[in-house]
């Protein structure tokens, strides 16, 4: 993932390490971060880019200094398993995750204390979460092939889960403006929707041949990038 500003990279794997680089030269900035006890599955930037959340195989979250790369606090425990996915509100106080254990869960950045119950309604573990770009609501995808969104303040499903993928949904976005929503499965499909009424828009058969596991906008929302 970039930080805000694009100066920087951090990347996780199956090492139980993060990495910063620099964007522009490749060069690594710093000793690796070292605290995870399993594989690192998702990470993401602070929107200030000072800070850095991950989580993975060990069922925790960790909070990171993006400046110097040490751990900050205690890891944040309530999974029931690995740690799929990891993402922060827009106005950084936030951060959702979703795991194996088939919940999304709710945090306060600043204090790293659970907001609400977990949220139920995936049927199989979750692989991938996002926030609008207003902080409203959440998107989740998941091996039941379906999407969910959610109130990101009250954690309440809306409306019903979006279902045409025939494979595991590995991937979730929003659109910049928050009007659309794109998906990629281990169908191979890329799948656009409408964020107001879940209204399937679009399918592309993208040509990965083991799913499309990420997927991003540009800042402009004219194009989609998948991997």
């Amino acid at each position: 993932a970039f930080s805000p500003d694009g100066n920087r990279i951090i990347s996780g794997g199956h090492d139980r390490t993060l990495r910063l680089w620099h964007a522009a030269t490749g060069a690594a900035i710093g000793e690796p971060l070292r605290g995870h006890e399993g594989w690192v599955f998702s990470f993401a930037f602070s929107p200030d880019g000072s800070h850095i959340v991950s989580g993975g195989e060990d069922g925790t979250l960790r909070f990171w200094d993006a400046a110097i790369g040490a751990e900050l606090g205690k890891p944040l425990r309530g999974h029931e398993g690995w740690v799929w996915s990891v993402a922060v509100s827009p106005d950084g106080r936030r951060i959702v995750s979703g795991g194996r254990d088939r919940t999304l869960r709710l945090w306060d950045a600043a204090t790293g204390a659970a907001l609400g119950e977990p949220l139920h309604g995936h049927e199989e573990l979750v692989r991938s979460v996002a926030f609008a770009p207003d902080g409203s609501r959440v998107i989740s995808g998941g091996d039941d092939r379906t999407l969910r969104l959610w109130d990101a303040a009250t954690g309440a499903a809306l409306g019903t889960p979006l279902r045409e993928h025939e494979d595991v949904v590995l991937s979730v976005a929003f659109s910049p403006d928050g009007g659309r929503i794109v998906s990629g499965g281990g169908d191979r499909t890329l799948r656009v929707w409408d964020a107001a009424n879940g209204l399937a828009l679009a399918e592309t058969r993208c040509g990965q041949e083991h799913g499309v596991r990420s997927i991003a906008h540009s800042p402009g929302g004219n194009r989609i990038v998948s991997g």
